[in-house]
């Protein structure tokens, strides 16, 4: 991989990789293992989220905490679609929006927190808006790659030391992974912000410095939350995403699932319950590189007995949203 920008060269991509490895790590550690000064890495980071799409936020795993995930395909009637995604792209429990099918279809993954905001999504809100003529829902079953697992880290542009250096170190807590009430306002700010500081968080949940330390250490262990990097994938030559929802047979799903997880091209792949086994977010070089996944090393593959792709014509919503305009 490299960059294929005039603003952005092979630091700033290194720099990339590292926040995925370690998002709220200092920049005088990030210039440490990257071999530069911390006003470097300081300057290069605020330039990648003015100009790259950079943000670092954290993100509540909701199959580590047992909630349910849904993707959905909506077929709206044409010029519809771009307001109905803005509409859903608001909304703290989607992610991965994406308008494609020539502008009349948006793919969407949804968190609900409660199963009440599921409800009130697929059974009140969207059946009541005329303009979609379609709904299909598939629930997430497992998850092959994703998450936690940044798609850049397939690439390998650290060296494996780097790497190993970046590794937050936290002792895994006994028990399961949970979020507590009193938890929220900590989680809050860090949604919005990965990188806030502990003083930050200190006024925004009233508790002291170390004690806000030790419970964000426990839900990082834990697996509760994780932080996460979102950037626009063009500045280093990867323009076009696209969802495909791929059918296997029964026997060959979580094979199938696991040689995905390896694919370079796959940014997430995950099993689901619907018409389709899999539905998986690749990325691509272009409409030429989706051509040469789906024909190679994808249809190559055996289990898969059909592929039906939705390329993006835009990515609404990665992690955060930014209204049109601003």
């Amino acid at each position: 991989m490299r960059m294929e920008s005039d603003t952005f060269d092979e630091l700033d991509l290194k720099l990339l990789c590292a926040l995925e490895i370690d998002g709220r790590a200092s920049f005088s550690r990030l210039g440490a293992v990257l071999g530069v000064s911390d006003q470097t890495v300081a300057r290069r980071y605020r330039r990648l989220c003015a100009e790259g799409g950079l943000r670092v936020v954290a993100l509540r795993d909701a199959e580590r905490l047992g909630q349910d995930q849904w993707m959905l395909r909506l077929r709206c009637v044409p010029d519809s679609a771009t307001v109905i995604a803005d509409a859903l792209a608001r909304r703290q429990d989607t992610n991965w929006i994406g308008l494609g099918s020539g502008g009349t279809e948006i793919v969407c993954m949804t968190r609900p927190r409660r199963p009440g905001d599921h409800d009130d999504l697929l059974l009140g809100r969207l059946p009541r808006t005329p303009s979609v003529v379609e709904i299909r829902a598939q629930q997430i079953l497992h998850r092959f790659y994703g998450g936690p697992n940044g798609w850049l880290r397939k690439f390998a542009v650290l060296d494996e030391d780097v790497t190993e250096a970046l590794l937050p170190r936290h002792e895994s807590p006994a028990g399961p992974a949970r979020i507590d009430p009193e938890d929220e306002a900590l989680i809050a700010v860090l949604e919005r912000d990965g990188r806030a500081g502990y003083p930050e968080l200190q006024r925004a949940t009233g508790r002291s410095e170390s004690a806000v330390k030790r419970r964000l250490a426990t839900l990082l262990a834990s697996g509760a939350v994780y932080i996460d990097v979102e950037y626009h994938s063009e500045i280093f030559g990867f323009p076009l995403a696209a969802a495909l929802w791929i059918t296997t047979t029964p026997a060959a799903l979580h094979t199938v699932g696991e040689a995905l997880a390896g694919h370079e091209e796959v940014a997430h792949a995950a099993a689901t319950a619907g018409p389709s086994q899999i539905v998986v977010t690749a990325v691509t070089r272009g409409t030429a590189g989706l051509y040469a996944y789906l024909s190679g090393p994808l249809g190559r593959l055996e289990g898969v007995q059909h592929v039906e792709a939705t390329p993006f014509l835009r990515r609404v919503k990665q992690l955060t949203y930014q209204p049109p305009g601003r």
